[in-house]
């Protein structure tokens, strides 16, 4: 996720035949459901909370005052309730977390959430107790074959704790086997700790910096150091090492400074295919309790079915959760509301309902699709993708919204990431109709395309793309926009100072939604099938049900 207010410009496709014409949206109804959404009552929308509750009956609530009709799981009667339930491993730290690194004589004590971050072990036992590992540094994590890339080069990381820098080889420099300076997905913490649960090691700590990672050391924090979820996995070491955490670069800096090391030195070493591996001279030891369960959560799913094809379904979604309560900032306060991230995506779900609800009837079914477990990694959208409550070869697109700006209107609007997908061609054509135009990824780096709901659907082959708000604000042009998103992601994103305020500018957001509406109306009302462009990585699974879509 997360780009507030990003930018581009780029070429349009086609105009489709029915062309839909802009519904008009409420600001004062979208800042009315960011306000409820992300009130204290809400108790920051965690999963498998009282909040959960909330959240859930509210939005049911609203989608059938709408009159969406429920298409969530099918019921013994026939008939669909109004959630998909979506069974997933919680797992919490239960007491203090104790960690130290031995570095010859020196004894390095770390502080859970300041100088390191260590996530609740997912792999279903009951305490961490690691002594004297040996710590290794491993460069970028990444093993690419089809690259010639092999940061491990034959270690053995049974018994070690691994340390990993963040992001890819490339980005330092922007140029070299990965691209440039946009994220593949081997420069992800996932993909890192992925691949060390499949070397055995016993733990991965990856190295924070605040511009690889594209934010900084309190997103960490806060997103690391709460309640974790999981799918429910057969073997969850397979995927999950013992140890999962960040370390903050000065200590990691120290680190290497003990063993004789230059931190910088071996940065640029790593940005090479001739990196070796090396050892630490130092040791880590850690010792936790965790409690771990298996609890339900819920997506949300109303529809509006379609006249003439209700088996054809284009779904826009947003996650509903945020990160609940955890540590307190500065003041003291201890609930992440999450009001960008992401009631306003719900907001604006809901108003998408309401929108198509006064419009009439579609040809093709378009779902709303509200999942549970983004902050944990993608959970309820991946769980989705995986038993669809509508077959994906006949799901026409997913049209994902994550975190609007609250900045007023801009003259041009974004994706996170740049997928080679039909789509993007469609909004792009969309904006330049209403004179507003389309702002490539300016920060391809940060890997945004990874990090939203619209990824599980994309990696099995459908077409996808999150949208998001522009940065050319009408108001005060491209420096007032990049301003409040660095204004939103230094001092909001993933703190609990991501509140609704009075004082938006929510115009902005309603011109967003209204495009939005655009593009999945003219699908809702075509034959059109969008399809993922030459060169995309998600083209042939798509290609392999194209039987099935007549």
């Amino acid at each position: 996720m997360k780009r507030l207010l990003l930018a581009t410009a780029l070429i349009a496709a086609p105009m489709l035949a029915h062309a839909a014409d802009a519904p008009k949206i409420d600001p004062a109804r979208l800042s009315q459901h960011i306000k409820v959404l992300s009130s204290d009552e809400f108790e920051g929308r965690g999963p498998a909370t009282e909040g959960e509750k909330k959240t859930v009956a509210y939005v049911v609530e609203q989608m059938k005052a709408i009159g969406l009709e429920p298409a969530g799981d099918l019921q013994t009667d026939g008939k669909r309730a109004w959630t998909q339930d979506v069974p997933l491993a919680k797992f919490e730290i239960a007491g203090p977390v104790s960690a130290h690194i031995m570095a010859g004589p020196d004894h390095v004590m770390l502080s859970q959430g300041e100088q390191i971050a260590i996530r609740a072990a997912m792999t279903n036992v009951d305490k961490v107790s690691i002594k004297d590992a040996p710590l290794v540094f491993a460069g970028y994590g990444v093993t690419a074959p089809e690259r010639n890339w092999d940061d491990f080069k034959g270690l053995d990381v049974k018994g070690k704790i691994v340390v990993v820098l963040i992001n890819d080889p490339d980005f330092e420099t922007g140029k070299g086997d990965f691209g440039g300076k946009a994220m593949t997905y081997y420069g992800r913490w996932t993909y890192k700790y992925e691949e060390a649960a499949r070397r055995g090691a016993a733990g991965l700590l990856i190295v924070h910096e605040t511009a690889p990672a594209s934010y900084g050391w309190a997103t960490v924090k806060n997103s690391n150091t709460n309640t974790m979820f999981d799918i429910v996995r057969k073997d969850p070491s397979k995927s999950h090492p013992a140890l999962e955490g960040w370390i903050q670069r000065d200590v990691a800096v120290d680190l290497f400074k003990k063993a004789g090391l230059d931190f910088e030195t071996l940065k640029k070493q790593a940005q090479t295919r001739d990196f070796k591996p090396v050892d630490l001279k130092a040791t880590f030891s850690a010792d936790y309790a965790v409690k771990h369960e298996v609890i339900v959560s819920k997506n949300i799913a109303g529809r509006v079915k379609g006249t003439k094809y209700p088996d054809e379904t284009i779904i826009y979604s947003g996650h509903w959760d945020h990160l609940g309560v955890g540590l307190p900032d500065a003041k003291g306060d201890k609930i992440y509301n999450g009001a960008v991230d992401n009631a306003d995506g719900i907001a604006a779900l809901l108003e998408l309902g309401r929108a198509f609800k006064a419009a009439p009837a579609p040809q093709r079914s378009v779902m709303f699709l509200a999942v549970t477990a983004e902050e944990k990694g993608l959970l309820g959208s991946e769980y989705y993708a995986a038993n669809p409550l509508f077959p994906l070869a006949k799901t026409v697109a997913d049209l994902n919204i994550d975190a609007l700006s609250a900045a007023g209107p801009a003259k041009d609007v974004t994706t996170s990431g740049d997928g080679k997908v039909d789509l993007q061609d469609m909004l792009v054509a969309k904006a330049k109709e209403e004179g507003r135009y389309f702002t490539p990824d300016p920060v391809p780096q940060a890997g945004h395309f990874y990090r939203s709901d619209h990824f599980p659907f994309a990696k099995r082959g459908v077409p996808a793309i999150s949208v998001g708000s522009g940065s050319d604000l009408v108001k005060g042009g491209k420096e007032a926009g990049e301003k409040a998103e660095a204004d939103y992601n230094a001092n909001r994103y993933h703190q609990p100072a991501d509140e609704w305020s009075a004082d938006w500018d929510l115009s902005g957001q309603a011109m967003d939604i209204g495009l939005f509406y655009k593009v999945g109306a003219d699908l809702a009302n075509s034959r059109t099938w969008p399809e993922w462009q030459a060169g995309s990585e998600f083209k042939d699974l798509r290609d392999k049900t194209k039987a099935e879509r007549k």
